[in-house]
């Protein structure tokens, strides 16, 4: 496998409205990225479309070797996790089960249990919730679960199928302080499992060591994209967020500030 996102010239429109324009980006073995932008910059657009999700307007796209239009996206979503505040609206479903059951529904794509779970199965939520930290609440229904806490649940829940990419949109949104530095830890895990991550935020301090590239999206256009170090520039974000900033740097973790 070559490259594990490959787009060239994707424009996307909706509504009459030009929501991503001439994207040229490529996503190589190894390497996990973040996408950083305002509300409205087109972040969502894009990962529709690297989920396999929506076919681009225009352009040319290649998720983990397979090329729209000459394979079936059902059968490619099935290598790809994600994780987003918008599977709570699924949480009817899935708030009185106990964790372990949460989990183990992602082997299946759904959000409850209707088919028997393999001993197999079983064994790796077992090795999963060890992996997050989730192993002493095994039992425990979700609702009773912290923010924090379900954020890993998810996360394990999608990594049941073993995906080649996990995309993480704003994961961190709503969550205190703690349960935030909790949550960017445990990005190591999924790093450790050869599974490359795609990280949606507008928040450049959750860009944690794991996170080695970033595009910056302004406009439905990228404003810069490459190295971590490269990319997160004063200029450049400053470009990017509309305002004056200031980046610092400690241990390989970048912060903003608003310039006076």
């Amino acid at each position: 496998m070559e490259k594990v996102v490959h787009l060239q010239d994707v424009s996307f429109k909706q509504g009459g409205k030009e929501i991503l324009q001439s994207i040229q980006f490529e996503m190589n073995e190894g390497e996990h990225w973040a996408i950083i932008g305002l509300n409205g910059s087109g972040k969502t657009s894009l990962l529709n479309i690297i989920a396999a999700y929506n076919f681009p307007t225009e352009g040319n796209v290649s998720i983990l070797g397979e090329t729209f239009g000459e394979t079936s996206l059902p059968e490619l979503r099935k290598r790809i996790g994600f994780v987003s505040n918008s599977l709570e609206r699924f949480s009817e479903f899935y708030e009185n089960r106990a964790i372990e059951e949460v989990v183990a529904s992602g082997k299946y794509s759904s959000f409850g249990l209707y088919e028997k779970v393999t001993e197999e199965a079983w064994q790796q939520v077992d090795e999963l919730l060890e992996q997050f930290g989730l192993a002493p609440l095994k039992g425990q229904p979700l609702r009773r679960l912290s923010e924090g806490e379900k954020r890993r649940v998810l996360i394990a829940r999608a990594l049941m199928n073993e995906p080649d990419i996990l995309i993480l949109d704003e994961p961190c949104s709503g969550l205190d302080i703690l349960a935030r530095e909790q949550f960017l830890q445990s990005l190591a895990s999924v790093t450790e499992r050869g599974c490359h991550i795609i990280y949606v935020t507008h928040h450049i301090e959750e860009l944690v060591s794991d996170i080695t590239h970033v595009m910056l999206l302004d406009d439905g256009k990228i404003v810069k994209q490459g190295k971590k170090e490269e990319v997160l520039t004063d200029e450049s974000l400053s470009q990017t967020f509309h305002v004056p900033v200031h980046v610092r740097w400690e241990n390989d973790r970048p912060f903003v500030s608003v310039k006076s």
